[in-house]
């Protein structure tokens, strides 16, 4: 990846993208920050050794298809490594941020104005602290 608009570059995703996210900090050494939004790979694919960018968490303590479970493993991988993070979790269920996910009508599912407006505020402090210049 070569940065050639910026000289840092962030990624964030949501649910297969927050998975993705966590994929790309392990994988691409030139990103700078990443955050991602309730997902995560199978964790045995997270080398948190090759992770160097920070990394910013917010998951859902009533997430179905990412239980929090895992977020609790993830996390120990991350501090055994020493890895820069910062993991927040919401009284919410996945989805949680996406104004949309009500009108699925699926019990996995809700839409939490709340936990999403504090999340969105901590993702974009994160991003100015580590993306400024």
């Amino acid at each position: 990846m070569a940065k050639t608009g910026s000289p840092k570059a962030g990624v964030t995703g949501f649910c297969m993208g927050g998975a993705l996210t966590l994929l790309s900090a392990v994988n691409v050494p030139e990103v700078d920050a990443a955050v991602a939004w309730y997902g995560f790979p199978p964790l045995e694919y997270i080398d948190p050794k090759k992770i160097k960018a920070p990394l910013l968490g917010h998951y859902a303590t009533d997430d179905v298809p990412f239980p929090i479970a895992k977020v609790d493993e993830l996390e120990k991988k991350l501090r055994d490594a020493k890895v820069k993070f910062e993991f927040h979790r919401y009284k919410a269920k996945h989805a949680f941020a996406n104004e949309e996910a009500n009108t699925k009508k699926l019990p996995i599912l809700e839409y939490n104005p709340q936990a999403a407006e504090q999340a969105w505020k901590r993702t974009m402090a994160f991003l100015d602290r580590h993306l400024k210049k």
